[in-house]
């Protein structure tokens, strides 16, 4: 089941992704998909503040992760744009370690992907409005749709 959210504003998106922070778990995946400034990266700073992370959350394009170890858990933020397809930069690694994935451009590395995932869909209404469509994959993300959304 897919579940849809309406974001009006770049505070709305923050506050969401604040919400599922709220539900995170030890490898924890989730995977943002969307347009250049859709808001995948505002979403990964409103997590990482919600972590308690205090650096300054950019996407990390040319340096494809970036770690962030001094929150309550790991958060390991990932931009794949840029990725070849048959580059091995070591992604499966991280899935299996206790903190939470959150990628950008996922669907470029589909076939990667643990099979259990939280996929995030966003498209741009307009300039401020957003809608995220959420696709659960599996049991732990299905229930983190119903306890946020």
């Amino acid at each position: 089941m897919d579940y849809k959210y309406t974001s009006k504003s770049v505070d709305d998106t923050l506050e969401l992704a604040q919400n599922i922070e709220s539900e995170k778990f030890p490898g924890m995946v989730i995977c943002l998909n969307g347009d250049l400034g859709s808001g995948k990266t505002v979403f990964v700073k409103g997590f990482a503040g919600a972590l308690g992370i205090e650096e300054n959350i950019t996407s990390p394009t040319f340096t494809i992760v970036k770690e962030y170890v001094n929150g309550e858990m790991p958060l390991y933020h990932m931009d794949v744009y840029r990725i070849d397809e048959n580059e091995d930069f070591g992604v499966e690694d991280y899935f299996n370690k206790d903190g939470v994935t959150i990628i950008e451009w996922a669907e470029l590395i589909e076939d990667r992907l643990p099979a259990e995932r939280l996929e995030i869909n966003i498209k741009i209404v307009d300039e401020n409005t957003r809608v995220l469509i959420f696709k659960p994959r599996g049991l732990k993300y299905e229930e983190l749709c119903n306890a946020v959304l």
